[in-house]
């Protein structure tokens, strides 16, 4: 696996070009991004070796699309019409029941790996690219049955070498369980940053009050909504059943405060300490 291509050199892209030169120091890394100053400014930071095309596609062994998955949508079928029998491409995006059946019948799905690393910062671009992005973090890989065994192998090695741990489920399913870990979680940041915003404007010294735990909690609203806006259009159905039991959830805690029942507020918080136990067990 020499040749690579990375098409969308940003936070996802620019990281994982960084990790492919320290495990795969001969590979060479082509960059592919229709942003040409993201191209010029990852060539500089050495993040990728060369600028290339979509005709440089076809002498490449592995195509990685980290791309906002409403264009990987129209870009994977173009990708797999372009490459050799013997390379391999896979997407990171954070939905992947559109994008598993966009090329379910396409004559070269065996080349194709549907993947979702869970990893990330809320800043974008080639500066945000970080080296280790991936180690210990876990890699959601969908439909592996119906991509070539060979081919698979390759990536999932890969994937391992670079610390990452695997887990394998249908695309539904990850896409079901994720708008709740994930993309419920930048509704809530964006809502929280709003709801703030809208109230700084009549409050000027609220930010100066505002501590860490308003800050973590609002980190994700530093996303790109070029990017989000399309997932939550993907994953619509289950984002929207999320929300409405997210909002129950609120309406109940806020029915308690009114009725000035601070003994079942106190369950509702000491009930859902129990997350601790879970996420120190994912740790």
């Amino acid at each position: 696996m020499k040749q690579i291509s990375i098409i969308g050199i940003g936070l996802i892209g620019g990281s994982f070009a960084l990790d492919l030169k320290q495990h795969i120091p001969e590979a060479r890394v082509t960059g592919i991004d229709h942003n040409e100053a993201h191209l010029f400014e990852a060539l500089e930071l050495g993040i990728i070796d060369q600028i290339g095309d979509f005709d440089s596609l076809k002498i490449a062994d592995l195509v990685v699309l980290a791309i906002p998955v409403n264009a990987a949508l129209k870009v994977l079928p173009q990708v797999l019409n372009l490459i050799s029998d013997q390379a391999v491409v896979i997407d990171m995006g954070s939905t992947k029941e559109a994008i598993c059946k966009v090329v379910s019948t396409h004559p070269k799905r065996p080349q194709f790996l549907a993947t979702h690393p869970i990893a990330g910062t809320e800043f974008s671009g080639p500066s945000a690219a970080i080296k280790g992005l991936f180690e210990n973090k876990t890699n959601i890989i969908c439909e592996v049955e119906k991509t070539l065994p060979a081919l698979g192998e390759v990536v999932l090695t890969l994937f391992k070498n670079m610390g990452m741990h695997l887990r394998f489920m249908p695309a539904n399913d990850h896409d079901k369980h994720i708008a709740y870990v994930s993309h419920l979680s930048h509704i809530s940041s964006f809502m929280l940053g709003k709801t703030v915003i809208d109230k700084e404007q009549n409050e000027r010294n609220i930010f100066d009050m505002a501590g860490s735990g308003f800050e973590s909690t609002v980190r994700l609203a530093k996303s790109s909504p070029d990017m989000w806006t399309p997932i939550f259009e993907q994953n619509k159905a289950n984002v929207i059943e999320t929300l409405t039991e997210y909002i129950h959830n609120l309406n109940q805690f806020k029915a308690y405060m009114e009725q000035d029942d601070f003994e079942a507020v106190y369950n509702e918080m000491k009930n859902t300490n129990h997350i601790k136990q879970i996420l120190k067990g994912i740790a």
